[in-house]
């Protein structure tokens, strides 16, 4: 029941006893306001300022109607709020408001010491509780710390990013206090929770709803915002029968990698070879060729290459992106349709990604939406794949003419989600719902209902704390916490740049915390030859096919993590804290997970580690690879390569399973 409350200057507005909304002259509960915007891209990356700032703070108040699930509020014929509950929810709404106001900002109250979690794929901090979190979908950036190679990619073109800078973000959060926030609006938004009392929230357009709720504990909450962005459809049932395999090079040099990896003893459910559509070799390394049909040289009989590789029980993926490589005959096909996005002069918009131009699909025109759903069909699914990486989708121009006149700056965040739903549409179309998976990078609101999977992007092949295998970690559980379920990552990262290369020791980490996620996939990287492979040596090869027989046993109890997210929408890649909601301070870890209700996941994020810790909740926990107990706290164990630290619940009813995979399992 909403329950309203009138002050002397002011009210309270409550949900069923909880407070949600506080209003008073001095502390108005909202504003409204226009600006210009100042915005400058580069590639994937933006700076975002505004100018022109004019603000009116809703004073003067009167309740206009009012039942028990049902208040409309004006504010100084400023504007009209109404207030609904649905669904344990509060929903609000405004109308009644002048067209030229395009920004908005609300305070919503907080309470000193909680914990704040979401905001879509966040890499650097998980517990974002004093910090003001900008949220827009663009590239992550390269390095994104204050160290020397996000300086190097800084002055190399604006590519060094911040700590807050993702490829999918989300106007969404979690309280420890049992509560959500969802803000449906695809306009950039911040979210300041820097002061202990108060939330402020920021969005620069008026806000189609704003979503406030309550549960009766954490996973409940977790359960109620996943349901409310929407969960990600189940994974097929392959998904779990062997690693997928990023190999590139044609045809004879896949065959090659598939039979070493097989000989030693690699469980392989599918190779994925995004050079499927040809390579372009740039000053950035091994790229592709965005014409979206397979290439006769390297890959000469591929659709009879698939065939075999299914009779063999091994699935292909290919690749794809919303971008046309202007030498291509796609492009000339979309460019006479009217199908790219558009300059203000009527001429296709080319964007350079790394170091060449390409124009873009626009999804916002009807046609051009049916028709990349078209290829899909005709050149992936149509020749046997299995699945790809649907990759990009950042990279809208924020002064685009688009199809049906909409506002570029409404639209980029919504880009993200029309690729996912157009990719998800062509897979429905095709009649494979089930059969296929796509995994993508960028996302906002919404993405997560029509997405297999996601992964976490490119992160550089190495240690660092920003954008390297730690990373990672943080990303899966902050993403988590804001719906989506399905995640990866690249198995030693993809950026090769400067001094910066892939050690083995680095890969082997990378698929020892791969192994306890709901997908397995390698990737070369962009300089393949300057990184350590899966096939690179005897050694790396029998460490990855340990880990890869490790995450195929575990098949049953991936597709029990899997159940429950779509039955209750808690992730599979979950915080420690989120069952053990009496012991506080687990809040604060963020290189830690777990995996399932039953497994404990602390991965060796540094070099030269042979003993790690974790810290574990109370319960009763055994350790994978030596039996030994433990009760809780912080525990140091022996960590050597091919033996992550990793725990099992005592009681937990997939115990059988997990000690006959510390028996059956080739041991190093």
């Amino acid at each position: 029941m909403i329950l309203l409350e009138a002050a002397e200057d002011g009210f309270t507005l409550s949900l069923d006893g909880r407070r949600v909304l506080c209003h008073s002259s001095r502390a108005p509960l909202f504003e409204l306001g226009s600006a210009e915007p100042v915005i400058r891209q580069h590639r994937g990356s933006v700076t975002i300022r505004q100018k022109r700032r004019t603000r009116v703070k809703a004073k003067a108040w009167k309740q206009v109607s009012a039942r028990d699930d049902f208040i409309d509020i004006e504010f100084e014929g400023l504007v009209r709020m109404t207030a609904r509950e649905a669904s344990g929810a509060l929903r609000l709404t405004f109308s009644r408001y002048d067209t030229a106001y395009n920004r908005f900002m609300i305070r919503l109250p907080a309470a000193p010491g909680e914990s704040i979690f979401g905001c879509g794929e966040q890499y650097s901090r998980l517990d974002l509780k004093g910090s003001k979190v900008p949220l827009w979908s663009e590239e992550q950036g390269v390095g994104r710390g204050s160290d020397l190679i996000t300086l190097a990619a800084d002055l190399w073109g604006g590519a060094g990013g911040n700590w807050h800078t993702t490829y999918f973000g989300q106007p969404s959060f979690i309280s420890s206090e049992r509560s959500y926030v969802h803000v449906q609006t695809t306009a950039y938004s911040v979210f300041d929770f820097r002061r202990p009392k108060v939330t402020i929230l920021s969005t620069w357009a008026m806000p189609e709803e704003i979503v406030i709720g309550f549960a009766a504990d954490v996973p409940e909450t977790v359960g109620a915002l996943s349901a409310l962005v929407g969960r990600q459809p189940a994974l097929p049932s392959w998904t779990w029968e062997g690693a997928w395999l990023g190999v590139q090079g044609g045809t004879a040099e896949l065959g090659e990698k598939l039979a070493a990896a097989k000989a030693a003893g690699v469980k392989v459910g599918a190779v994925w070879a995004q050079d499927w559509c040809g390579r372009r070799i740039t000053s950035f390394g091994k790229q592709l060729q965005w014409n979206w049909s397979y290439d006769r040289e390297l890959y000469p009989d591929l659709p009879d290459a698939v065939a075999r590789l299914r009779r063999d029980g091994v699935r292909f993926l290919g690749y794809i992106n919303p971008f046309l490589a202007i030498e291509g005959p796609m492009y000339a096909e979309a460019s006479k349709a009217g199908y790219c996005v558009k300059k203000h002069d009527g001429t296709d918009y080319l964007v350079t990604v790394t170091s060449f131009p390409a124009a873009m699909v626009d999804l916002f025109n009807p046609d051009a939406f049916e028709w990349i759903k078209g290829v899909i069909k005709s050149e992936m699914i149509g020749i046997g794949m299995a699945g790809w990486m649907a990759d990009f989708g950042e990279y809208l121009p924020v002064d685009a003419a688009l199809h049906g006149g909409r506002d570029p700056l409404l639209a980029h965040n919504e880009y993200h989600v029309l690729w996912a739903r157009a990719t998800a549409e062509a897979v429905r179309e095709a009649g494979k719902d089930g059969e296929v998976a796509f995994f993508l990078r960028s996302g906002w609101a919404g993405s997560s209902r029509h997405a297999s999977a996601f992964w976490a992007g490119d992160q550089l092949v190495d240690w660092s704390v920003d954008d390297g295998l730690a990373s990672v970690i943080p990303a899966a559980l902050s993403l988590g916490f804001s719906g989506s379920g399905v995640w990866h990552s690249d198995i030693g990262g993809y950026t090769t740049v400067g001094w910066i290369k892939r050690s083995r020791e680095c890969f082997m980490r990378w698929a020892e915390l791969a192994a306890f996620t709901p997908v397995m996939r390698t990737h070369e990287g962009n300089r393949p030859e300057s990184n350590a492979q899966f096939w690179s040596d005897s050694a790396t090869l029998a460490h990855f096919a340990r880990m890869s027989a490790i995450w195929s046993a575990l098949a049953p109890y991936h597709a029990e993590a899997m159940a429950q997210y779509h039955a209750d929408g808690i992730p599979p890649i979950r915080h420690t804290w989120l069952h053990y909601e009496d012991q506080p301070e687990l809040r604060q870890l963020q290189y830690q997970f777990l995996y399932g209700r039953d497994i404990l996941v602390a991965p060796v994020t540094k070099p030269g580690k042979e003993l790690a810790e974790a810290v574990l909740p109370s319960d009763t926990w055994v350790h994978l690879w030596t039996s030994r107990e433990f009760r809780g706290g912080e525990v140091t164990i022996e960590a050597p390569l091919g033996y992550p630290p990793v725990f099992y619940r005592a009681d937990s009813p997939w115990a059988s399973l997990f000690e006959g995979l510390r028996r059956s399992v080739r041991k190093l």
